[in-house]
Formats: structure tokens, C-alpha cells, sequence
């Protein structure tokens, strides 16, 4: 490893062995994540800025969603850490000529090799699956506010807390009375691991309730968060129905009324976030070296390095756990690549 690819974060090394086995390919051509990658791209289409927008793709794992926002007319540049899906996504990118990724390249979402302001949106459709303190996850979210230009777009995927434990009722995974503790464990604290190389791989599953705090304290506004899959993930006769265009139709009619519905968020595999860094933002030092956020209600919003949770969370000593407090804050739209498979194939 050279000297700059060692002082460059990286990702646990089980994570890169995980999506080393290529399971990423083809996931999204495969039963429930048709839906996925459906929703996926309807909550695109909706909310980034209109061609020919300059979007980051930050772990944008083989290519998926960066090659068809290519084809729409988007100048996208993809990063990912896994070498294999840098590889790959060249391979998807270079089969369609017409419409290439502007570049590719390996990188980590906590330190990304562009210049302030330059781009007009960033996905992160990934990394914040698997950057377990909650001081990771602001990194990336503040190299995301640093690199877009005022009135960017943030776009942001998470797994959601309760997702590996209705995963394992839908698909008998309690049979194995492994799975429980770990089910068990990200009920209360959201600290996933796999076990063996079964059941996905070291992960932060996120409370509904925590996501629009933590784009908040990043510096971003006029936040929403939505639900990608909502309860259709749910069926267990999904492939059947999705195979029929009228009920696939009503599938995703269901999940559309009900993908801003508070209640049911948390039912919801994978959760959305749209953020806005604000038009008069300006980026200037704080003490400590970390860029602060002004231009804005200093009440709103303290320094990056403030320690503790946000408004909306409160931490139980006991286990670490971050739980919604019984009053939650709420942002402007109340209380979301790479995805989940909890089983091995």
C-alpha cells in the first residue's frame, strides 16, 4: 500500500470482502430488488437537479444507477472503494458508448479528491450503510456539503433499524438460532454484523428518526426523508405479483402514498434523504481545523465537532443505543446502494 493509500480511509476489511464476492452485479436485477432499483430511480428522476447537472456518485458500487443517469443526460462521476465494483462499473460504462461516466475512480466517501464547491448533486446510495460511529457518517456527510455548490442536492441511502428483523420473519431466517442475537442487537443499537460470511456484513442500520439530524447538523436544509421500498419488500409472494404489470402498478401506487407516512418509515428496507446545501452557504475554519458552516441562525446550527447526539436523539448509556426522544425535533418535511442481503447465496 503506498503512503497516500494509507493515509487515506478505508473500509473494514470484511465490507471489501463482502462485496469482493460480486454478489452486487446483478442484485438489482433480482427479485425484491427490482423494486428497490424501480423506486430507485423514480426518487432520482424527482428530486435531482435537471440536466446536464454535474452528480457525484459516492460508492457507487458497479454502476448501476450512474450508467442510466448517463443515458439521461447527466455528466456523472463515479467513486467507489471496492476495486471490484470500480472494475465492473468500467466494463457497464464502456458497453455504452453513447453516454460513458465521465470518470471512475476508487475512493472513500470520508475524503473525496474534489475541490469545494464543484459539483450540483451527490448520491450516497451506500456509504453510510457501513460507517458505524455516528462521527464517520457526519465525515462523509460534511465532504458531500463541502464538495457540492450552493443549493446542491444531497441524496442519501440508509438501511433502516428494523430491516434485518422483518427480513427474517418474511424469509424464515429465526430458524437459525444464530440470527437472532444479531437481530436482536440491531434492534437496539443499529450495530449490525454478519456471521461467517451469512446475513450481510458489518453495518449501521439508522432509526427513521436520526437521518434528518444528522444531514442537519452536516449543514444541509429543506430536508425530507422517504421510504424507497416501503411495505412492499414485505410480500412473500412478490416475485408473482411483480410479474403482473396491474399489480405491480399497484404495488408501487401503495408505496408512493405511503412513503412520507412517519408511522411507517421504519417498515421500509431502505429510507431516503434529500438535503439541500443552502444558496448563502460559506465554508470557513473552526478552531479545531473542521469547517464550520455560517450564513446561517447560529441557534440553528453548532459546529461540526460539536459532540453529543442531535435534538431528535437521545443516547442510552447502558448499550450505546440511540433512540428518538419522546418529543422529536422535526425538519422541514418531518421525519432515507448497494443493498441489503442478509443471506448468503
Amino acid at each position: 500500500m503506498s503512503g497516500a493509500d494509507a493515509s487515506r480511509p478505508q473500509p473494514p476489511p470484511e465490507v471489501v470482502a463482502f462485496y469482493g464476492r460480486g454478489l452486487e452485479e446483478q442484485r438489482l436485477d433480482e427479485g425484491k430488488g427490482k423494486l428497490e432499483r424501480w423506486r430507485t430511480q423514480e426518487l432520482l428522476a424527482r428530486y435531482l437537479p435537471p440536466q446536464p447537472a454535474v452528480v457525484l456518485d459516492v460508492g457507487g458500487g458497479t454502476g448501476h444507477y450512474s450508467v442510466w443517469l448517463a443515458q439521461r443526460g447527466y455528466s456523472v462521476h463515479l467513486i467507489d472503494p471496492v476495486p471490484l465494483h470500480v472494475e465492473q462499473a468500467r466494463a457497464r460504462s464502456a458497453a455504452q458508448p453513447d453516454a460513458q461516466l465521465a470518470s471512475i475512480a476508487q475512493g472513500d466517501a470520508r475524503r473525496l479528491h474534489w475541490g469545494a464547491g464543484q459539483v450540483d448533486a451527490v448520491l450516497l446510495l451506500g456509504p453510510l450503510y457501513h460507517l458505524t460511529t455516528r462521527e464517520e457518517r457526519l465525515d462523509c456527510l460534511r465532504e458531500a456539503w463541502r464538495v457540492l455548490r450552493p443549493g446542491g442536492t444531497l441524496i442519501a441511502v440508509v438501511i433502516s433499524r428494523f430491516a434485518s428483523t422483518l427480513d427474517g420473519l418474511v424469509n424464515h431466517l429465526f430458524a437459525d438460532p444464530r440470527y437472532a442475537p444479531i437481530a436482536w442487537q440491531d434492534l437496539r443499537n443499529g450495530q449490525h454484523r454478519g456471521l461467517d460470511g451469512k446475513y450481510f456484513t458489518t453495518a449501521y442500520l439508522h432509526h427513521p428518526a436520526e437521518l434528518e439530524p444528522e444531514l442537519f447538523e452536516a449543514g444541509f436544509r429543506d430536508m425530507r426523508v422517504l421510504a424507497i421500498e416501503g411495505p412492499g419488500w414485505l410480500l412473500q409472494d412478490f416475485q408473482a405479483q411483480w410479474a403482473d404489470a396491474n399489480l405491480r402498478e399497484t404495488i408501487l401506487e401503495v408505496v408512493r402514498r405511503t412513503e412520507a407516512e412517519p408511522s411507517l418509515l421504519g417498515a421500509s428496507s431502505h429510507l431516503m434523504a434529500i438535503g439541500r446545501k443552502p444558496s448563502d452557504a460559506r465554508p470557513s475554519s473552526g478552531g479545531d481545523g473542521r469547517a464550520l458552516v455560517v450564513g446561517h441562525d447560529p441557534s440553528d446550527l453548532e459546529t461540526s465537532g460539536a459532540p453529543g447526539p442531535p435534538p431528535s436523539v437521545a443516547t442510552d448509556a447502558s448499550d450505546g443505543a440511540v433512540r428518538p426522544r419522546a418529543c422529536a425535533w422535526r425538519g422541514n418535511a418531518g421525519i432515507t446502494h448497494l443493498g441489503v442481503r442478509w443471506r448468503s447465496r
